[in-house]
C-alpha cells in the first residue's frame, strides 16, 4: 500500500503516528479486519461497558506493534466507534507502522 494512500487513516505526527480506527466490540477475537476510506477497522473481543473496550484496544495495538501499553493513547472518541489514537513510536517509519499494524489482515 502506498504511503499516500494510507495517509487518511494513518499519519506520522510528533515522535509517532496518529491512527484513526473505527471499533466493532463483542468479536470473538481481536484482529484486523479492514482499511476503511479515513479508519482502519479493528474486532476487539472486549465489551464497550466500562472503557474495557478502549483498554482492549490499547492492549492490542501494543501488542501488534511491540510498544509499552502507556506508548498508545486515545485522544479523540473515548466512547464513540471511531476514535483517533496518538502512539508514541519514534523508532519506526511510516512503512513500518503500516506493516506491522497490517500483518494480520487478509489471513
Amino acid at each position: 500500500m502506498p504511503a499516500t494512500a494510507a495517509r487518511n487513516w494513518c499519519s506520522p505526527h510528533a515522535d509517532g503516528f496518529r491512527l484513526a480506527v473505527q471499533i466493532q466490540a463483542n468479536a470473538r477475537k481481536s484482529e484486523v479486519i479492514a482499511v476503511l476510506d479515513d479508519a482502519l477497522k479493528i474486532k476487539l473481543h472486549a465489551q464497550p461497558i466500562d472503557g474495557k473496550a478502549n483498554l482492549a484496544l490499547i492492549a492490542y495495538l501494543a501488542t501488534l506493534l511491540k510498544l509499552p501499553k502507556n506508548a498508545v493513547s486515545i485522544t479523540h472518541g473515548h466512547t464513540a466507534k471511531r476514535k483517533l489514537l496518538a502512539i508514541a513510536a519514534p523508532h519506526l517509519t511510516l512503512e513500518q507502522f503500516e506493516q506491522a499494524l497490517l500483518a494480520g489482515l487478509g489471513a
